[in-house]
């Protein structure tokens, strides 16, 4: 319990550190400890945010809501379908096929990025929403994980119950075996989530407009500009501690359905 404690404490102390900084004006964050409060002006701190450049860092959290949650559904989505299809259907090729994708979970992103510019650049996608939509929705070890959880919670009798029923390949799909595999859905929805909220060298490498960047990007971007304007140090912090609230409440609004998982587990 001691060794937890301290583990605890060693994985909260930035966040705390980020809350404290978050509080304090511009000119306490030299002059005070980084550990104790000073002047709270956290609300007026979240104003300056909003409204520095025309309130552009609202538009970088719309940008990354629409880049992770759409990139996050639809990437569960393929991930579901293509580990169900190599789970449940037996073709030519298939453990082939699915030693390429678990070879595809060992490659780096940061070493895709230069071969998907030069390859959105000759369609004409980059600097455009979909130059970081499209690679964010492919997730080999989405794939992975969904046909070892597909092999695992959908039983093969049930599978044929659903066709002697008359049911086709994707309405059994999406009326059976789709909430068997749920809890698995769910974490690679989390996955899928928090790699895109937290991409940051795609969209670098992809994008040059200022109103197509998420928050990693933009927030980059102003801390590049400290040297010059040091007031926008204040507003990193800031803009740093707004984009963990979406993901800490996405795993406590999710977590149920892990625990579901784990119960089922336990029976089976």
């Amino acid at each position: 319990m001691a060794l937890m404690l301290v583990l605890a404490i060693y994985f909260l102390l930035p966040l705390y550190f980020l809350i404290v900084a978050a509080t304090k004006p511009q000119g306490d964050l030299a002059s005070t400890s980084g550990l104790t409060f000073s002047n709270f002006q956290l609300f007026d701190n979240l104003h300056t945010l909003f409204t520095f450049n025309d309130g552009i860092f609202a538009r970088w959290i719309l940008n990354t809501v629409v880049y992770a949650v759409l990139g996050a559904a639809v990437g569960t989505l393929i991930s579901a379908l293509c580990g169900y299809a190599l789970a449940k259907f037996r073709f030519r090729g298939r453990e082939f096929l699915f030693s390429v994708i678990l070879g595809g979970v060992l490659v780096p992103s940061t070493a895709l990025a230069l071969p998907l510019f030069l390859l959105f650049s000759e369609v004409g996608l980059v600097n455009t929403y979909f130059a970081v939509f499209l690679p964010s929705i492919v997730s080999p070890f989405g794939v992975y994980l969904a046909r070892i959880f597909a092999n695992a919670a959908v039983p093969q009798e049930l599978i044929e119950s659903a066709r002697l029923d008359g049911a086709g390949e994707f309405r059994t799909f999406f009326s059976v075996s789709f909430k068997l595999m749920s809890p698995a859905l769910v974490t690679i929805f989390l996955f899928q989530f928090v790699g895109i909220w937290n991409n940051f060298f795609l969209p670098m490498v992809m994008l040059q407009k200022e109103e197509l960047f998420p928050i990693t990007l933009g927030l980059f971007t102003w801390n590049g500009q400290t040297a010059r304007t040091p007031l926008l140090q204040e507003s990193v912090i800031m803009g740093s501690l707004v984009s963990i609230v979406p993901v800490i409440i996405l795993f406590i609004v999710l977590q149920r359905f892990w625990r579901t998982g784990l119960a089922a587990g336990s029976l089976k």
